[in-house]
């Protein structure tokens, strides 16, 4: 519930809805379950924000350690995912390899919804999509549309 929360308000201010699900993972995963993990990330990411002009001079290319670290947190969900089936399996590994070569989780994350959907319509599976898939590959298609422009 937490996590469905801080999403929405994250994206009403225009952050990634991705990110309060990574930060609580590595929370648990550092030990915290109480919640308190998540409020020192919270006041540590306002403090953050007396400093975020210095980010700015960090080169995009910097950050793909972090990425890719995150990439390996996220692959031990790989095992989930039915490699028989390519309409499962490309958007899967076409969300892993986008999201370092855009330096962009949510990119990554976009570029998956968008070929799964696609894919799953070539293919006669449309009917196995949810309503909201199409509403976030719509959203992602114009999303990239307009950055291109």
């Amino acid at each position: 519930m937490a996590n469905s929360i801080t999403t929405i308000a994250g994206s009403l201010c225009g952050t990634t809805p991705t990110s309060p699900y990574i930060e609580s993972a590595a929370g648990i995963k550092a030990g915290g379950s109480t919640g308190l993990t998540a409020i020192t990330i919270s006041l540590c990411f306002l403090l953050s924000i007396l400093i975020s002009p210095l980010v700015k001079l960090v080169p995009i290319y910097a950050t793909a350690p972090a990425l890719l670290y995150i990439a390996c947190l996220m692959i031990e969900h790989l095992a989930e995912i039915n490699w028989h089936e390519l309409t499962e399996a490309i958007p899967a590994a076409l969300t892993l390899m986008m999201i370092p070569f855009t330096f962009s989780i949510a990119d990554g994350i976009g570029f998956g919804i968008i070929s799964y959907s696609i894919l799953k319509f070539c293919c006669g599976k449309s009917k196995n999509i949810h309503p909201m898939m199409w509403v976030l590959c719509v959203v992602f298609v114009l999303f990239f549309m307009t950055r291109t422009v």
